[in-house]
């Protein structure tokens, strides 16, 4: 016999052949979720401001005189809790983005898709943003079904320019924020405040993202999360029976049905009374008792309008809550797995070598090769000069005063071209050096010389690099 939760997906499998917001012609159904309210809605409220909050103050956070966040990839700069990344810290990077990957692995495969409706900046500003104001200016979904249905009246123009122009002027303001972590804040003011002509660039790249993210929450919506992001289809890999969602109890609310007055035997049916408001209040206009699906963000807009019902019918709350489906059919819970496990032994190794890499770096990286197309100059003193081009990546905001001294050979004499070496704060240094070594002590065409950069008493950096002379 088969058991009740084989013959609910069974009977429900056809769901899968289509998506909630796409008719079968293939053109967009919109849209109009129920306003959401509730205590898990609340949670969300509190953690999408402090979010936001974040997310709008730290461009203007500085740290010893430099942004405390900056993403600068134009000009190779990148500056996270005010410490200062070069290029050449690019492997760091590398090991960085292999744990951010590992770890969302492991977030999935314990909580699902909890990511995309507590903390994806998608989620926030069209949640608990643009869709608040439109509840503001238009009503609920009922009374915005019917505005848009209605022919176009004077209070009609009037709500829908306002809401429009509310929402470009908050992309504006997004467009700006992206723009200062990374270009920084101050870039930005200058491109906000200064003639057009001197900032054209600048401006028109304000522009387009303002544009663009203007289009997202306006227009495309939901539609981000159900067919554009790349997470949506990373999660239906990851997730298996042990995985904690949102899920609806099918175990105890089927078979659903309505409850009428005077019922014979109303233990017969289960807990769920069919309003459809878990459909109706649906971000992405899912039906949540179908099963885990791609569209579910897991935003929990279901599990407040279901326990809001409950209340109402006397029936125990968490008919639609965060559980697994081996708790919903077995009551156990496993998120201790040899998936978990792997995923938790990859993350803390690479963990490990990420924090290898980091306590090893040199505050002060420096380059030293010698100048293409340069022969050796043999001088008159005896002496055999090879000339050398510089660079000196300061990744501290101190300054220092560099000199170079060879480790493996004496004699060898360093003459500055201009002034000697100095470090710029968080930023690259370059110039050209003569070294020169007495005739007598080469013995052979090509010389490798090992380099310590010192800093007073202090040694800064090692480099390696060689040295042409005479054939012998």
């Amino acid at each position: 016999m088969e058991s009740l939760d084989d013959e609910f997906f069974e009977d429900k499998d056809a769901y899968r052949d289509e998506l909630s917001t796409v008719d079968k012609d293939g053109k967009r159904i919109w849209v109009y979720p129920k306003k959401p309210k509730g205590r898990f809605y609340n949670y969300r409220k509190l953690v999408s401001y402090v979010l936001l909050i974040i997310l709008f103050a730290l461009p203007w956070i500085t740290w010893k005189g430099q942004p405390f966040f900056l993403f600068n990839i134009l000009e190779r700069k990148f500056i996270l809790f005010g410490i200062y990344f070069a290029p050449q810290d690019f492997h760091l990077f590398v090991v960085a983005m292999l744990i951010f990957m590992i770890f969302i692995a492991l977030f999935t495969v314990i909580f699902g898709r909890l990511f995309c409706g507590w903390v994806c900046p998608q989620t926030i500003f069209m949640e608990m943003v643009y869709r608040r104001i439109e509840y503001w200016i238009e009503g609920d979904y009922t009374a915005q079904k019917k505005l848009n249905a209605a022919p176009w009246t004077t209070d009609k123009v009037i709500r829908k320019t306002i809401k429009q122009a509310i929402f470009f002027l908050i992309a504006v303001l997004i467009a700006n924020t992206f723009l200062a972590y990374i270009i920084g804040i101050d870039n930005v003011l200058k491109i906000a405040s200064e003639p057009i002509a001197e900032h054209f660039s600048g401006f028109v790249a304000m522009m387009v993202f303002s544009v663009v993210f203007y289009m997202v929450f306006s227009i495309l919506r939901e539609q981000v999360c159900t067919t554009i992001c790349p997470y949506g289809r990373l999660q239906g890999v990851l997730l298996d029976k042990n995985s904690l969602a949102v899920y609806y109890d099918f175990e105890r609310g089927e078979p659903r049905g309505k409850i009428k007055k005077q019922e014979v035997n109303p233990t017969e049916k289960g807990d769920c009374i069919d309003c459809n408001l878990c459909v109706k209040v649906c971000p992405t206009g899912i039906d949540i008792r179908n099963g885990i699906q791609l569209e579910c963000v897991n935003c929990t807009a279901c599990m407040d309008v279901c326990d809001e019902v409950m209340d109402k019918v006397q029936r125990p709350k968490g008919l639609i809550r965060i559980d697994s489906f081996e708790g919903i059919t077995n009551a156990t819970h496993n998120l201790i797995n040899k998936r978990s496990i792997a995923y938790s032994i990859v993350l803390i190794l690479l963990l490990g070598l990420e924090s290898f890499f980091f306590i090893n770096r040199s505050e002060v990286e420096v380059l030293l090769l010698r100048t293409p197309g340069m022969m050796y100059h043999e001088r008159v003193e005896g002496m055999i000069s090879n000339l050398y081009n510089y660079q000196l990546i300061n990744k501290t905001s101190n300054q220092f005063e560099m000199q170079l001294k060879c480790e493996n050979m004496e004699n060898v004499t360093f003459e500055w071209v201009g002034e000697k070496p100095s470090t710029k704060s968080n930023s690259n240094s370059e110039g050209a050096v003569f070294i020169n070594i007495p005739k007598d002590q080469l013995k052979k065409r090509k010389t490798n010389l090992k380099i310590s950069a010192m800093h007073g008493d202090k040694t800064i950096d090692h480099v390696n690099t060689t040295f042409l002379g005479p054939i012998k």
